[in-house]
Formats: C-alpha cells, sequence, structure tokens
C-alpha cells in the first residue's frame, strides 16, 4: 500500500489493479489529478514503430492511456515517426537495421488502425495520436547539441543497461546514433509539457530512466527561464512519471508468445479467433493478474470472477470472459461472436456446418498435408491416412485407435479400420479434417 490514500481515480484504479510500479512525487501527482478540470491533465506514452502492427504486450501501455480517458483526462498516443527512423537500443543486443522514411511512416499508420479500433470500442471517440516526426524533424543538429544534449551526462547515459550492456560487448557495440536515442526522447516529453502542458509520461519500468531525463530536461529549461525573467526562484514544474510492472506470466514464460509466434494486435496478423484463444487458452494462475491488468471490467465484476474462478477454475468462466472482452475490444462485437461459435465448434466436433473461411482459420494452426484429389475416387484407406498424417506412428497403432473409436472424419463421422475416404468426405470440396481423440486435429487438403 502506498503511504496515503490515493484520492484520484486513476490512481486508485491504476493501484487496485497492480499497475503502479513507479511514481515521482506522488503525493503532489495526486493532488495535480485532482485539481482543476480533470479533462486539463494530460498524458502520453510513445509506441516504436519497428513494424505496422504492435505485440499484445503492447497492450499494458495502451489500457493505462484508456483508463486515463475514462477517468475524464486526456490521453496523448506519442507514435514514433520520428524516432524510429533512429532506432531505440532498449532491449537489443546489436544495432538495429535503419528503416526507410517510407517505411517508418508505413508502420505508423499501420500502428494506428488499433487505436482507433480500441478507442472506438470502448467508447471513446477518435484517439488522440501525435506524431514525434511533426516536432524533431524541425530540430536542427546545433539545437540538438545546445538545448538538449547539454544537460546529458555521458557518465549517466553510459549506465543505462540498454547501453552498458552493448558498450561491454565489443563485438556489438553501439553507434552514436543509437546511443543518442534517449536524448530524443527527452526531448519529446519536453516539447509536449511546453507546446500542449502534457504533465505526465507513462511506459513500463524499463522505460522509468527515460522519462526521468525527460522531467530532468523540463526542470532545468524552467530555471533557465526562470534565470533569463529575473526571477529569485524557478517557479514550481508540474511534470511526472508513472511505470507499471512489467507483465509476466507465473510459469515465468514470455508473456505473448505462443508456438506459432506473437501474438499481434491488428487482424492480418493473428485473426480474432487466435487472439480468442489466446486468451482463452491462458493458464489457470494468470487469470485473476490478467483480469486487472488488461480488461475494462469493473472491479466488483473482476472480484467476482476471481472468487469463481479460485472455487472452480476447471469451469473457466473467468477465461470465457477474459477472452470475450478482450475481444470484443479490440476487433469488435461481431469478431467476438464468431471466434466464440468457432471455438464452441472446434470443442464439439461438429466442423462440417463452418464456412470454409472460418474452417480455415479455426485449423490454421494445425498440422496439414496436402493430397492428390484424383485418388479420392478409388478410395483412400483411413488406416494408411493416419500413418502418413503421423496421428499413429504405425499401423499397428492406428488399428488401436481406430478399434477404440478415437478417429474422427470431420468431426463427426467415427472411422473404422476397414473405412476409406471419398470425394463425398469433402468439405467444400478441398478439405478433410480427421481427429484422433479430443485435441489432435489434422487437415488434410485435397488439390
Amino acid at each position: 500500500m502506498p503511504d496515503h490514500v490515493y484520492k484520484s481515480e486513476f490512481l486508485r484504479d491504476m493501484h487496485w489493479r497492480g499497475q503502479i510500479s513507479q511514481i515521482t512525487s506522488p503525493q503532489e501527482f495526486d493532488a495535480h489529478l485532482c485539481a482543476g478540470p480533470a479533462a486539463a491533465r494530460k498524458a502520453y506514452a510513445g509506441f516504436d514503430p519497428t513494424a505496422d502492427s504492435l505485440t499484445i504486450g503492447n497492450l499494458v501501455t495502451i489500457m493505462a492511456l484508456v483508463r486515463f480517458a475514462k477517468a475524464g483526462h486526456t490521453p496523448i498516443v506519442v507514435v514514433g515517426g520520428g524516432t524510429g527512423l533512429i532506432g531505440d537500443p532498449s532491449g537489443k543486443s546489436a544495432e538495429r537495421q535503419l528503416l526507410t522514411p517510407e517505411r517508418v511512416d508505413q508502420n505508423v499508420q499501420g500502428q494506428r488502425r488499433i487505436f482507433d479500433a480500441i478507442w472506438r470500442n470502448a467508447g471513446l471517440g477518435t484517439p488522440p495520436i501525435r506524431n514525434n516526426y511533426e516536432w524533431l524533424k524541425n530540430l536542427s543538429y546545433l539545437d540538438a547539441l545546445r538545448d538538449v544534449g547539454k544537460y546529458f551526462s555521458v557518465n549517466m547515459m553510459i549506465q543505462k543497461d540498454s547501453v552498458k550492456d552493448r558498450l561491454h560487448n565489443r563485438d556489438q557495440g553501439i553507434s552514436y546514433t543509437e546511443f543518442s536515442y534517449m536524448i530524443l526522447q527527452a526531448y519529446d516529453y519536453h516539447y509536449l509539457w511546453k507546446e500542449s502542458n502534457v504533465t505526465l509520461q507513462m511506459g513500463g519500468s524499463d522505460q522509468f530512466g527515460n522519462i526521468v531525463c525527460g522531467l530532468d530536461l523540463i526542470k532545468r529549461h524552467a530555471s533557465l527561464d526562470a534565470e533569463a525573467k529575473g526571477l529569485a526562484d524557478a517557479p514550481r514544474v508540474d511534470a511526472f512519471g508513472l511505470t507499471w510492472p512489467l507483465i509476466t506470466k507465473a510459469d515465468g514464460g514470455k508473456f505473448g508468445k505462443t508456438e506459432s509466434g506473437a501474438v499481434w494486435l491488428t487482424p492480418d496478423r493473428t485473426s480474432p479467433f487466435a487472439f480468442y484463444q489466446f486468451w482463452l487458452n491462458s493458464a489457470d494462475a494468470d487469470i485473476p493478474k490478467f483480469l486487472r491488468t488488461f480488461t475494462l471490467l469493473p472491479h466488483a465484476e473482476i472480484e467476482q470472477l476471481e472468487a469463481a474462478h479460485a472455487s472452480d477454475p476447471a469451469k473457466r468462466d473467468a477465461h470465457r470472459a477474459l477472452a470475450r472482452h478482450m475481444t470484443t475490444l479490440l476487433h469488435g462485437q461481431a469478431a467476438t461472436d464468431d471466434a466464440e461459435a468457432a471455438a464452441k465448434t472446434l470443442f464439439s466436433g461438429e466442423v462440417a456446418g463452418l464456412p470454409e473461411a472460418t474452417l480455415r482459420e479455426v485449423f490454421s494452426q494445425v498440422p496439414a498435408t496436402e493430397h492428390d484429389k484424383a485418388t479420392l475416387a478409388a478410395g483412400v484407406p483411413i488406416l494408411d491416412l493416419l500413418v502418413t498424417t503421423k496421428l499413429a506412428a504405425s499401423k499397428r497403432e492406428a488399428k488401436e485407435f481406430l478399434a477404440g473409436g478415437s478417429v474422427l472424419i470431420n468431426g463427426t463421422r467415427k472411422a473404422t479400420a476397414d473405412g476409406t475416404l471419398t470425394p463425398a468426405d469433402l468439405l467444400h470440396g478441398s478439405m478433410i479434417l480427421i481427429r484422433r481423440g479430443k485435441k489432435n486435429w489434422h487437415l488434410t487438403s485435397w488439390k
């Protein structure tokens, strides 16, 4: 618990959700949020345009901005059209490949889709998005050295983990370009504070040092301005930083990684069905944390779900509530309904009624093989196909599965040892699904 009780709605909510790691001047910031018109309080968080989408880990930052808006304040999404031309060294063991201005702009536009969707589905209208290329393009090299670089100690900069790790590895090193990244990031905060009265920068706990650099630059310039005006004392500076813990899974694994790769926030990279399944398949131990960290559900509803989950996790009520909420927030209600229907069909095995596009999406991650459609005319022995598709290690094992009734064709018809597949078994004229047991599916395509 903090040394005092938060009075502002935003900090109370963030604290309850376990989303506060560090706050600069917490009591002053709490009072700052409570004073004056709520909408006058502005906060920003930045997003690096290294790809035309964002991964699911970025949702922590996005949800913090959404909660800031829900509390009546003004959040600002800052996309790094300028800093993206440089490359953030954080978390990288080697120099980034520099992106062309055209590619950075494409990535910025691609990421806008995510913010537009979440703001719309959260009932917040249009997201306030700023591109830091707007102001960085006008910053000359001499201005950067005089007005920004002068206030950064190289001794301090080389102690940053993102720099220190690279300096100690002679084979990799770090270029002056990436070394300067934190200077530009600090300038972002100073610019937004001066030009738009932004008084809070937020980010993960690994960004705290960079946030403090921005705060220090703001305070130094405020002192210089006061001195130039002949003021005896520098005026009070309202500028703060807030970070949250980096998201981890209960088993120590990396959040947002699946067997098929990263989970993305746009449907062209990760389908709504796959996104829904990610949340639905979360480990029982992670559900309470995920409900608090990612959803906009009221506290009371989350506590009810947590209690039900603790008493009977096998019912998976909390899993489904999490999957529904997050998929609707990102992809909308219609996509969630389709994902739920497909998930139920997958569980029941009654796949024959699904449209071809939905079938291919649902089974896009299962093992698949291609076969000659012409061979179906004479009948393809199921016994042989089980071995070919590796659903059975041998014909002997295949016979055991078939004798036990554990092999289904297209989810419903039980296969027998002397059974064959024919053109009548094709779904949409091009595929046959074989299921062994409850979870082992294989998609056979016939061309």
